[in-house]
């Protein structure tokens, strides 16, 4: 049985994260996610949606066989509960595959690391969907 890790944010769920998850599972027959804690995230704007709130959501979905919380100290620490065969990454993920894979190694994990290639659509990002938000508010057009 294959075993797929992804890992994320998903702060406002769009089609892009749907896509993410539907790919990676389609590389195995379980997919693990890994929702990145609210006091991790510093590589874009602290996400607006409460990490317990996104582990229910994400869990939620028909792709995604278990869901938890990254770990508040070792980003590594869930990774070796999961021991995932493949971890996928998303085409606009921090990480560069190399670096991942020889850290993981490093750790005793030996998983295929595999990147998604790009997709494009209207609000397929967070931040597409917050300015069309702002955009609508700007103009007093209705939000729903």
């Amino acid at each position: 049985m294959t075993r797929v890790l992804a890992t994320g944010t998903f702060d406002i769920l769009h089609p892009g994260h749907v896509y993410f998850l539907e790919q990676a599972k389609a590389l195995g027959d379980e997919l693990y996610v890994i929702i990145s804690r609210d006091v991790n995230v510093n590589h874009k704007p602290r996400p607006v949606v409460p990490e317990d709130q996104r582990l229910k959501m994400v869990a939620s979905l028909r792709p995604v066989d278990s869901a938890v919380l990254g770990s508040l100290t070792d980003y590594f620490e869930p990774i070796a509960e999961i021991k995932p065969d493949i971890v996928v990454l998303g085409f606009d993920q921090k990480f560069q595959e190399a670096e991942l894979k020889k850290a993981l190694n490093g750790r005793g994990f030996f998983p295929e690391v595999v990147r998604l290639p790009q997709i494009s659509g209207e609000f397929y990002s967070s931040r597409a969907i917050a300015a069309e938000i702002a955009e609508r508010k700007k103009k007093h057009l209705p939000i729903d």
